[in-house]
């Protein structure tokens, strides 16, 4: 089924505006040490500072999508991240990083949960999860090619150069909201009287606990890009080139497989079997990590290959399970705060999974990523639970999917 032509060209903004963040991926961590004169520490306690605002953020910023209609503040919240991209051109203190690293931090909430409630304004129901997929595989395409044009950056290494990057990024945040504000249909706000009261998902017990777990499931992309690289490099005798081919083949495997993975998750029940598997696949992938905690040579870079395979099979399974779950459950009226209160579930992975993963899987060798395993397995059987409990606690609505549910 075609997509509607205000999704395709949300997908051309988000390829235009991932584009941007491939190259800023790349060079802005020099551009901070090298250019502004911050040391690495301090460049650590900005990005934990602006975690940390844009958690406490995330859900009231959907209210706010809500209410001014998801349109009129992605535009909002995507200017404002043109703003604070601009504005790193100008930091020479730490203090002034803190500042608009947290600004930044709040645009960016507010961004995904307005992203989210556009989607769910714009596409059929059905077709939801599905653009989700497509631009999610839209994301890593722009990051991608992102990346690879800041080699050259890199490779000049000059100090205007790395100012052009970030200028150049703010661009694509700009261009984004012009592709959004004009020729994309306007979704209505939701009125305050009309709507749900404002914060209504922080009261959703059953909701944050599926949040909770989905985001001890995301703890995968950590897993990904800080805990394989450095497991392959300090406690395995694989070649370190090796890790650059684990991360090519999740991108790859993303790109390739992603809609595919997604098809069946538009329902809530599929979409809560999608987020057992995923624990169950992820739990494996710790499981073979494990092993080659043990072996050695060709055997080791085979298990290593297999484990990147299932791992990327679980990452996908997780994300379009979480996406179908966190559309189905918003009450109407409420899909801005909903999609706002998911992120924050991804935000708490993204804090914490560092720390867990280097200090528990890396550190303490196969016990450790067998620990990591039983995180992951319960997490993901724990899910068609929490979004039962949902049902039975918001008034047992669509009596069929609670009993297929308790059937799988």
């Amino acid at each position: 089924m075609p997509l509607p032509p205000e999704v395709r060209r949300l997908v051309v903004a988000t390829l235009v505006n991932t584009f941007g963040n491939g190259v800023y991926a790349a060079v802005g961590a020099l551009y901070l040490t090298r250019v502004a004169g911050l040391s690495v520490g301090e460049v650590g306690i900005g990005l934990t500072v602006a975690g940390l605002v844009g958690l406490v953020a995330s859900t009231p910023l959907g209210v706010v999508a809500d209410r001014l209609g998801p349109n009129r503040a992605y535009v909002a919240f995507l200017l404002l991240q043109a703003l604070t991209m601009a504005g790193l051109t100008q930091v020479r203190s730490f203090a002034l990083y803190v500042g608009i690293a947290a600004l930044t931090a709040i645009a960016d909430s507010g961004q995904r949960g307005a992203k989210g409630a556009l989607i769910a304004g714009l596409a059929p129901p059905d077709q939801r999860v599905r653009t989700r997929a497509m631009l999610r595989v839209t994301t890593n395409i722009g990051m991608g090619v992102g990346m690879a044009l800041a080699g050259i950056v890199l490779a000049v290494d000059r100090p205007e150069v790395y100012v052009i990057a970030l200028l150049a990024n703010a661009a694509t945040y700009l261009v984004t909201a012009g592709l959004v504000r004009w020729g994309m249909p306007r979704v209505a706000p939701v009125p305050s009287a009309s709507g749900p009261s404002a914060l209504t998902a922080l009261k959703d017990r059953p909701y944050l606990a599926f949040v909770a777990l989905d985001g001890l499931l995301s703890m995968h992309n950590a897993m990904a890009q800080v805990a394989i690289p450095l497991w392959v490099a300090t406690a395995t005798d694989a070649p370190t080139w090796l890790v650059s081919v684990l991360l090519v083949t999740n991108s790859v495997a993303v790109i390739l497989l992603q809609i595919r993975v997604a098809r069946g998750t538009e329902n809530l029940a599929g979409a809560a079997r999608a987020g057992r598997r995923a624990g169950l696949l992820l739990a494996l992938a710790c499981g073979v990590l494990a092993l080659t905690d043990l072996t050695s040579g060709a055997v080791t870079i085979t298990l290593l290959l297999a484990a990147a395979l299932v791992h990327v099979l679980g990452e996908m399974l997780q994300s379009a399970g979480g996406w179908g779950i966190s559309f189905e459950l918003a009450p109407p009226g409420a899909q801005g705060q909903y999609q706002g209160a998911y992120a924050m579930g991804h935000q708490v992975g993204d804090l914490i999974a560092p720390l867990v993963l280097t200090v528990v899987a890396v550190s303490w060798g196969w016990p450790g990523w067998l620990l990591t395993a039983t995180i992951f397995l319960l997490s993901g059987f724990l899910i068609p639970v929490a979004v039962r409990k949902h049902r039975q606690w918001s008034g047992g609505e669509r009596l069929e999917e609670v009993a297929e549910l308790a059937r799988g």
